[in-house]
């Protein structure tokens, strides 16, 4: 992996020091072993686009500069290490209180975001320039999970107060709640179009909910602790058998049938359940707590723990892991598949693209060390929720995340 030859970290506000002639921002080369090596990044003015012509000290070489992108190689030895950089294409400060953690975040196609904070606000808002659309108001506490339903028109959301909601993005009443975890909700996911769906927390369990009735169709219960991440995909009929129901599904249970469930569980495992069976297929045993989980295809999966361990894991074989390391940057807190690989955030303010030969090419900056807790993708960028209370919108028109 090209994760144990090191990494290179830019300075996080780079975009903005280098549009100024004569300014340096600095950049490390970084192993698990000491010493690293720093080196300076140095800005020999701009073309009449805008563009900086940029120098580079100490082993370290530019390859390619725009506005708001990057690309810097570390050579020495051995090593022959490149990173892509990308900043902010925009930077949203008025969504939320500045210095007030962003817990949760999730985007549409047509130009709609929702996010929660440590205030306990809950806001829909424009992707384009940040205007808040709707305040969400109901939740008692903290919200910890948000996200929309494929219509784009519907939001799913839960948290401390143990209680699901389902708002219209359109009016922002609640139109359902629903009552039955007996902690905290963590995350959600949303079965098809979203008659059903599914939310797991802190009692230790995952629930399938009928939304339209509000109510409980099934309960995951043997999953041995908190329950921190949850997400549904459709196995390849060569990743084996997901069991059959004890007893006929009720009516009310909708396209349940041939549907992987993954849960990360705070009980050091990842677990994973036929949909409509209730029955665990696999417990794969992980290094440490699993903050996020996400599927990545029809045959392969991905978590990230706590000690900043991430693996990629192929269904038809969950003993041996696809691919796995150790991360640098802190506990992996959460996942977003992405043109075939998939993208996450850190506990140092790290966001990395990961292409589907396990390579980290392209990282996210923008972030000073606060941690990232949600990424989410819109098919044309990405946007990050952070503890400093900013949301950040990327352009992924770069080459290697839109092939």
């Amino acid at each position: 992996m090209a994760a144990s030859m090191g990494r290179l970290i830019l300075q996080s506000d780079w975009d903005h020091v280098l549009r100024k002639a004569n300014e340096s921002t600095w950049i490390t080369f970084k192993t698990e072993i000491p010493p690293s090596t720093q080196g300076k990044l140095t800005s020999q003015g701009a073309s009449s686009e805008g563009i900086p012509y940029v120098t580079a000290s100490d082993g370290f070489a530019v390859q390619e500069v725009t506005k708001k992108s990057i690309s810097v190689t570390y050579k020495k030895d051995a090593i022959d290490l490149t990173r892509t950089f990308l900043a902010p294409q925009l930077t949203f400060s008025t969504i939320h209180t500045p210095g007030k953690t962003i817990s949760c975040i999730d985007t549409t196609p047509g130009g709609l975001g929702v996010s929660a904070d440590s205030l306990g606000r809950l806001r829909i808002w424009q992707t384009s320039n940040g205007d808040i659309r709707r305040e969400l108001e109901g939740h008692l506490g903290d919200v910890y999970t948000c996200r929309f339903f494929p219509s784009g028109l519907v939001v799913l959301s839960g948290g401390a107060d143990m209680q699901l909601k389902v708002w219209s993005a359109e009016t922002g009443k609640c139109g359902a709640t629903l009552i039955g975890h007996r902690a905290g909700i963590l995350d959600t996911a949303i079965v098809e179009r979203g008659r059903n769906v599914v939310s797991c927390g802190r009692d230790g369990t995952a629930r399938l909910w009928n939304v339209g009735q509000q109510t409980c169709l099934g309960i995951f219960s043997e999953c041995g602790g908190e329950v921190n991440s949850c997400s549904i995909g459709i196995p390849a009929e060569s990743c084996g058998n997901l069991g059959q129901p004890e007893s006929p599904p009720s009516d009310r249970e909708i396209f349940t049938e041939g549907k992987l469930l993954l849960l990360g569980c705070e009980n050091r495992t990842l677990q994973g359940y036929g949909l409509q069976s209730r029955k665990k297929v696999f417990s794969l045993p992980t290094h440490d707590a699993v903050n996020c989980c996400c599927h990545l295809s029809d045959v392969s999966g991905v978590c990230g723990t706590q000690d900043g361990h991430v693996t990629v894991v192929d269904y038809r074989n969950v003993r041996v892991p696809l691919k796995e390391w150790k991360d640098t940057r802190g506990p992996i807190l959460s996942l977003c598949p992405l043109s075939q690989g998939f993208i996450f955030t850190t506990g140092d303010g790290s966001c990395c693209y990961v292409n589907s030969e396990g390579e980290t090419a392209i990282e996210l900056t923008g972030s000073d060390c606060d941690p990232l807790y949600g990424v989410s993708s819109d098919g044309s960028h990405m946007y990050t929720c952070c503890r400093d209370g900013l949301i950040r919108k990327y352009n992924l028109s770069h080459a290697a995340l839109t092939s």
